[in-house]
């Protein structure tokens, strides 16, 4: 898989995968919702501060994520760190109407919080073969880029390109 269609599956997917060392010593999951993405580098998820897994990353930020596509038979496993952060400009970031059901108190409620995971490697596979990416060719991917919503980035070349054949 080329890095344009690695950062297609990424951006397509609503959800990724988390993985961490669980309290108990033991690998633990989680499905994040997770569509902000700077290249296939660094990625933000909204979670609850008072998860048990917000609370793990903070002793021990060693985490993956994982995306996939089950229909096409791809996905990409990112190794890396994952921090939590109250940063107000990430968290105003990811806000989205109706969010204040479940942090009543706004973008400032102090149970919302974002994580920022960094990929260090991405191992990845589809039906025609597997692959992998070092930090360098990851942060390659991200330079000088800005956070981006990629799912709606997705939908919105879907639709460009949709309106471009029904014009043929």
């Amino acid at each position: 898989m080329t890095t344009t269609e690695l950062q297609s599956l990424i951006d397509r997917s609503l959800f990724a995968d988390l993985g961490y060392i669980g309290a108990d010593g033991r690998p633990a999951i989680r499905r994040v919702f997770c569509v902000w993405h700077r290249g296939m580098g660094a990625h933000l998820i909204s979670t609850n501060t008072s998860s048990g897994h917000v609370k793990r990353l903070t002793e021990h930020p060693d985490a993956c994520l994982y995306f996939a596509d089950s229909e096409a038979f791809e996905g990409v496993c990112l190794t890396g760190r994952a921090a939590p952060t109250r940063d107000r400009a990430l968290r105003e970031l990811l806000w989205n109407d109706g969010d204040e059901k479940y942090y009543p108190l706004g973008v400032d409620d102090p149970d919302y919080c974002v994580i920022e995971f960094t990929a260090e490697r991405a191992e990845y596979y589809r039906y025609d073969g597997k692959g992998a990416l070092d930090a360098a060719q990851l942060d390659a991917t991200a330079r000088g880029r800005a956070y981006e919503n990629g799912y709606e980035r997705c939908r919105a070349q879907q639709a460009a390109s949709t309106e471009g054949s029904d014009e043929a």
